[in-house]
């Protein structure tokens, strides 16, 4: 005949061996309450429960009964289905969340976790140890620090071209600022965030950033007034932010700017999973849903609250033109039939006041991120034209024209075709 088994926890053993010792006379009941920490009436009661219902009646009720608040095998069974299917690249925190807003479903992320372990169905990340690291502590102010890179991903899919999104962060709140997709990471993406972010929130003071090219000058050419001065020139970006007064602070190593690159792994979780479901499988598509919906989703669900509530973003003054200043520059000389000659591109400068002609006269050739473009004389605007692509700038020397006469120094060159024959920084 099958006995039946009692599972019983150490506590209990304990007491059933106490209470036996009780009856068998070989200790008394108040001495047992002692060592089992409870009251002489509970001791009593736990005595008498021995004595009719046996060990069984020092073990809780309810052991070994199915949870009230266990899921019924049919909504199990929805969950892993919905798992398998549409929120397949889903993690579980992700999916718990899908299944309260969407289908209606709310369960713990426990409990879905469980599920689909149980199933078969492996995280989407593995975790793994990191090295240590000393955590930077946030900015107490919005808007003291701004992180931004680009991320190069198969953002669309494998089957699709890979692209670059592009992404800003703020420190102290971790506030999603603006992120679009670009085809690959440049310093106009670079110009397009920081103009997107200073006509939004306003001027930052500094803003932590890797040394990619478009951000930091790699190259080991100093023009003679750069020895003189001890510094190199910046970069098209970088002249945007001294403009602008921003503090340029950059990253020696990926972990320094830590919660940007965590912002990514994010996005290549979420942001992926939430364009597939949707079926997005292009750029203007994704800058659509980026602008219309996951930013301000990402920032419900992300955002902190900063140490101090008053915000650092510096208004923009009344008397610095923002386009003009977030935009491509480069320096000329008119010719003597008052044109400026970019890569092939020509720009006619009509007469100033009084007939004047601006020939021989260096100037300002300034690309708006539109395309347009602005020529300026001492700070005055002489002439504009239609928009050209936007290319990336690069920085070299001009051909000599005589070997008698040296080349002139290192500038800033607009190329109208390929930039494949220089060195892009």
């Amino acid at each position: 005949m099958r006995r039946d088994i009692i599972a019983m926890s150490q506590k209990e053993r304990q007491r059933y061996h106490l209470l036996k010792m009780v009856v068998e006379d070989a200790l008394t009941l108040q001495q047992a309450r002692s060592i089992m920490g409870v009251s002489y009436r509970h001791a009593k009661r736990l005595k008498r429960k021995l004595l009719s219902e046996g060990a069984r009646g020092l073990v809780h009720g309810n052991r070994g009964r199915p949870s009230p608040r266990a899921l019924h095998p049919e909504l199990s069974q929805r969950i892993i289905e919905l798992s398998q299917t549409t929120y397949r690249n889903f993690n579980d925190t992700h999916f718990t969340e899908k299944l309260h807003e969407v289908e209606g479903i709310t369960v713990g992320r426990d409990t879905v976790r469980r599920l689909r372990r149980n199933n078969g169905i492996p995280p989407k990340r593995k975790r793994r140890g990191q090295k240590h690291h000393q955590r930077r502590p946030r900015k107490p102010q919005a808007g003291m620090m701004v992180l931004w890179d680009g991320s190069p991903h198969r953002w669309f899919g494998e089957d699709r071209a890979p692209c670059c999104l592009m992404a800003a962060i703020d420190d102290a709140t971790s506030e999603l600022l603006d992120a679009f997709f670009i085809s690959s990471e440049c310093s106009f993406g670079y110009m397009t965030l920081l103009e997107h972010m200073v006509k939004r929130y306003g001027i930052p003071c500094s803003i932590y950033q890797d040394q990619h090219g478009s951000l930091h000058r790699n190259d080991d050419h100093w023009t003679l007034e750069e020895q003189l001065r001890g510094e190199q020139d910046p970069t098209q970006v970088g002249g945007c932010l001294q403009a602008l007064g921003i503090t340029s602070i950059f990253a020696l190593t990926p972990q320094a700017k830590g919660r940007v690159e965590r912002l990514f792994g994010v996005l290549q979780d979420r942001l992926i999973a939430e364009m597939e479901l949707r079926e997005i499988t292009d750029m203007d598509a994704g800058n659509t849903f980026l602008t219309e919906h996951f930013i301000a989703e990402h920032n419900r669900r992300f955002a902190v609250t900063p140490e101090l509530s008053r915000r650092a973003w510096r208004r923009v003054p009344k008397d610095v033109d923002i386009e003009r200043v977030i935009s491509f520059r480069y320096q000329a000389v008119v010719g003597n039939d008052n044109a400026v000659r970019l890569g092939g591109m020509l720009i006619d400068i009509p007469e100033g006041p009084r007939q004047r002609g601006y020939a021989k006269a260096t100037v300002e050739v300034r690309q708006l991120l539109d395309g347009s473009w602005r020529v300026y004389y001492k700070d005055t605007l002489i002439a504009q034209t239609d928009p050209t692509p936007v290319r990336e700038p690069i920085r070299a020397k001009p051909r000599r024209k005589s070997r008698a006469r040296a080349a002139p120094e290192e500038k800033w060159v607009y190329m109208a075709s390929a930039v494949e024959g220089g060195h892009i920084y």
